[in-house]
């Protein structure tokens, strides 16, 4: 199966792939959506490549982003780091979608600040359908940022147009964290929703015991209970209660190991493989990394 993907290395093959002319940067490009078209023979075709991609496109152009309701009419962005999988689910006309998309290889911001910290940018993990959803103003300052990087590429390349070119993709991606906060912020009743369920899973995965033959659970479990990314779920967890989710599976195990060392003549060893750990002395040093004393000193002291 693996050999039916179609591969992209470079921006160069890119181009070519899509029938446009050479690029004006080997490193990033920015495409007009407008000039996309997409023909039956290669609707369902699975590409994967290794550039990052940030895209805007206007929501009403046909193309689906899911079944949520969007907030704004204006544009609707989505991000992809490299190695993800995508297709295309119908054909393309040239002019069907307005928008763009920016492609750029990881060679870009190598040695760069924002090479050190792009996977701070969870969004580029997130799935189509948890989009950025843009208002009229954020849209024109997107479109700015979009703008100054076209610019930059498209004149003479000299020694400062790299830091440059980096500079504002990097501006570019703080301004969209500000607009994912105010979008989490917007969909509060929402967010509520979803940590309440967390919590109420949370409860059951040990009361109905599946930490006995799965362990203690991540982030990924809860996600897909509640139909999000992981990436997704923990960036709205610990935006709505300033914790991440592993830190609140933590906090149960530790309550539940307080009662049972309190409680139970059990030894330690044995209180955790009864909470899903798979050897005692990784819940003794999580034990004594959040309260303080290992379990043997917690029993002792009370």
């Amino acid at each position: 199966m693996a050999d039916n993907i179609v591969r992209i290395r470079s921006i160069s093959q890119l181009h070519e792939l899509l029938g446009f002319e050479k690029p004006k940067h080997p490193l990033i490009s920015i495409i007009d959506a407008a000039d996309l078209s997409v023909d039956l023979s290669r609707v369902g075709v699975k590409m994967s490549n290794s550039l990052y991609m940030i895209s805007m496109k206007d929501k009403s152009c046909g193309v689906e982003y899911g079944r949520n309701h969007f907030d704004f009419d204006e544009g609707v962005m989505v991000f992809t780091a490299p190695d993800q999988v995508t297709s295309v689910t119908h054909p393309i006309q040239k002019g069907d979608i307005t928008g763009w998309m920016i492609y750029f290889h990881p060679d870009l911001i190598r040695g760069t600040h924002l090479g050190d910290i792009i996977d701070e940018y969870s969004f580029f993990n997130y799935d189509v359908f948890e989009a950025l959803h843009l208002s009229e103003d954020e849209e024109l300052t997107v479109n700015d940022c979009v703008g100054n990087i076209k610019r930059e590429y498209s004149q003479r390349i000299d020694n400062h147009s790299r830091r440059v070119i980096v500079s504002n993709v990097e501006l570019l991606l703080n301004y969209c964290l500000r607009f994912y906060e105010r979008q989490f912020n917007t969909r509060t009743t929402q967010s509520k929703d979803v940590v309440s369920q967390f919590e109420k899973d949370l409860k059951n995965y040990f009361k109905q015991e599946e930490h006995f033959e799965s362990g203690i659970p991540a982030a990924k479990y809860f996600a897909e209970k509640a139909h999000l990314s992981p990436h997704y779920f923990s960036d709205l967890i610990k935006k709505e209660t300033g914790r991440t989710p592993k830190d609140h599976v933590n906090e149960f195990v530790i309550g539940q190991a307080k009662n049972m060392l309190l409680n139970t003549r059990n030894s330690v060893s044995e209180i955790a493989y009864d909470l899903g750990f798979n050897y005692p002395h990784y819940f003794t040093r999580l034990f004594k990394s959040k309260t303080g004393y290992t379990p043997v000193e917690y029993r002792n002291l009370n």
